[in-house]
């Protein structure tokens, strides 16, 4: 429901506050979306987080996504400064975010007013609201609250006002610092999840603190939990199956960086930029364990300059970025293809260009990671699409990193950073290592460079190993790594790194096509937007629509048998979180059309006529909205 809806529906009688009609007994559910929302600083993602893990534990499928705002400290009780998680709980499993909210607990009526703004809130959503501000001493902040309350009810909002404040102070001196563990309790009861469960999940988040704040959150997580069976008039049960094996809940940073734990690189080398941080944070509290470092430079170029001469020197290493720090990596990425040094770069995207929107998440970056750098600096590109597949990843970068003696470059956002999802625990597998670094004597004939006619693969030397002593630079070079200026040298290292990349294509299986092999259209995606897509083509099938569609994992080089997919449908339309420009627009036709980028790259490289549509709204695409876009496809 939009504001102006709200604005209009003001005509109508405002009722009061809803009064609890008793306990009632739990409305079985498939599955149901519910955010927890707050200024920064109260905690309102850790219990987003901390009930995603409980549903999970509880063998839901979950999806979380933060809501994380443009600012980093923006003013309290602002429209714009809404903080915290939204999470999709479902009896089967689940690939994304979903579509609108259910059911949201708003810690003040500004950051609820941002939400509904955004459109984010089902019609006749369930809203759970901190009441404390009707009573608050600044007559504007009272009169504020009053009139979003009596909107909401009258455009149809189900709001219960909730006395969350009083009861923390009851308990505790600084309720702004417990009341999320407060709410966690009520939505426990509200979602029949095992209290056990939560206590054990407050146990892990402040174990490490006093036991004083242990006991105080367990206890204000009973009290919210006591207070919703009490007084709410309303509770769920979403059938749930325990998996047989182990799960483990992360999100897309944390997964990464066990990725990089299992590939065996040892270095990570990075500059804080958001949304990539939490992966070296989380990498700074293991990595020592295993012998591996974290080196935080002094800024993007240094941090890039360091891991290829970690590289250089003996195992693959890594750094991680997003997408301003991926701009100033680009001449040191360049050395590494030029030297050719396996390194593995990470770009969690974001909003762009310049600074852009650092906490929202952008599908940006696919044409800067294929043709950026100047001169042909040819890339591995992959992206994964879900958060098990930002472990899994890493390691298939790392093994063809060293294969290839490549730069492969892993492109996730900040959609799959911060989201959560469970997935199998990997069982270890030596094979997913780096092999022991090789010492032995290289042979008298061998060369620096001696690329192979065929494949442009080269013995790679490393620096110690008896009789591999050359002179490495940044300048074009000959098979004995001298300095050439020569042109038909210049111009045969070119076709060589470039015919390594269609040696790795020649190793690739085509895209598995999800649904069936021909049809009336088929809806090509790349990196996070892989569940939602999924999702709306699975429900259009089950109505008897023939579409399908295809997820790609390597955008370079790209998989063989691509163009004879495309071949079996009539119509194909690929669908990014990047910009292409709307047909609709009266200034727009095909001489002037920009489309989105793998849509760019599948009608160059095949010659067929894809179309494209795309949402850069800094969230994720809904499915919902995937369904929307595929019907008007078809009736066009």
């Amino acid at each position: 429901m939009n504001e102006m809806s709200i604005q209009k529906s003001m005509k109508k009688p405002v009722n009061k506050t809803r009064s609890p009609a008793g306990k009632k007994a739990a409305v079985k559910l498939k599955e149901h979306i519910v955010e927890i929302i707050s200024d920064s600083g109260e905690g309102a993602q850790k219990c987003g987080q901390s009930l995603g893990a409980i549903a999970a534990q509880m063998g839901n499928g979950i999806w979380t996504t933060e809501i994380i705002p443009a600012e980093i400290r923006p003013p309290a009780r602002s429209v714009a400064g809404a903080s915290g998680n939204r999470i999709r709980i479902g009896s089967g499993y689940i690939t994304n975010g979903g579509d609108e909210t259910d059911l949201v607990v708003a810690f003040n009526e500004q950051v609820l007013l941002g939400r509904v703004r955004a459109k984010e809130l089902k019609p006749g959503c369930t809203i759970l609201l901190e009441d404390m501000w009707r009573t608050h001493a600044d007559p504007k902040i009272v009169a504020s609250y009053i009139e979003t309350h009596d909107k909401l009810a009258a455009a149809g909002y189900k709001v219960y006002e909730i006395p969350m404040e009083r009861e923390c102070r009851t308990m505790v001196a600084d309720a702004r610092r417990g009341k999320n563990m407060y709410a966690l309790g009520m939505l426990c009861y509200i979602y029949s999840l095992e209290l056990k469960l939560a206590i054990d999940q407050i146990i892990l988040a402040f174990g490490k603190k006093d036991q004083s704040v242990v006991d105080s959150n367990i206890m204000l997580l009973e009290a919210g939990h006591k207070w919703a069976e009490a007084n709410l008039d309303f509770c769920y049960t979403i059938p749930a199956a325990r998996s047989s094996e182990p799960q483990l809940v992360v999100n897309g940073n944390t997964s990464l960086a066990l990725g990089v734990l299992a590939s065996g690189m040892e270095i990570c080398a990075m500059y804080p930029i958001t949304p990539a941080t939490s992966a070296s944070h989380y990498l700074s509290e293991v990595f020592e364990k295993v012998g591996g470092i974290v080196h935080q430079a002094e800024d993007e170029i240094a941090a890039c300059a360091f891991a290829i001469g970690a590289s250089y020197a003996s195992k693959c290493t890594v750094t991680i970025t997003s997408g301003p720090g991926y701009s100033l990596k680009q001449e040191a990425i360049g050395l590494a293809v030029m030297g050719e040094i396996p390194l593995v770069v990470v770009n969690v995207q974001r909003g762009g260009p310049s600074t852009g929107q650092p906490t929202k998440m952008e599908q940006g970056d696919l044409m800067a990671a294929i043709f950026g750098s100047h001169g042909d600096a040819p890339k591995v590109v992959m992206a994964p699409g879900t958060i098990e597949e930002c472990f899994y990843s890493i390691i298939t970068a790392r093994k063809i990193a060293e294969t290839f003696n490549m730069v492969v470059v892993v492109l996730t956002d900040a959609g799959l950073a911060t989201s959560q999802q469970p997935f199998p625990r990997p069982v270890f597998n030596e094979s997913w290592m780096a092999p022991p670094i090789d010492q032995s004597a290289v042979p008298e004939e061998a060369k620096p460079y001696d690329w192979d006619e065929n494949t442009g693969l080269a013995r790679r030397f490393i620096p110690g190993q008896p009789g591999g002593m050359h002179t490495l630079t940044g300048l074009a070079h000959d098979r004995d790594s001298h300095v050439a200026y020569d042109a038909e040298i210049n111009e045969q290292t070119l076709r060589f790194r470039s015919l390594k990349l269609a040696a790795l294509q020649k190793t690739l299986k085509a895209p598995p096509v999800f649904g069936d092999p021909k049809g009336d259209l088929l809806v090509i995606g790349w990196g996070s937007t892989k569940g939602a897509i999924e999702e709306a083509v699975e429900s259009m099938r089950a109505e008897g629509h023939k579409v399908s569609s295809m997820h790609l994992q390597f955008l370079q080089p790209l998989p063989p048998g691509i163009k004879e997919i495309m071949q079996g449908f009539k119509n194909v339309m690929t669908i990014e979180s990047n910009w292409s420009d709307r047909p609709e627009d009266k200034i727009i036709d095909e001489t002037n059309r920009r489309y989105s980028s793998l849509a760019i790259l599948l009608r160059a490289r095949y010659l067929v006529d894809v179309d494209c549509w795309s949402e850069v709204k800094g969230q994720p695409i809904k499915p919902g909205t995937i369904r929307r876009v595929m019907l008007e496809k078809l009736k066009k």
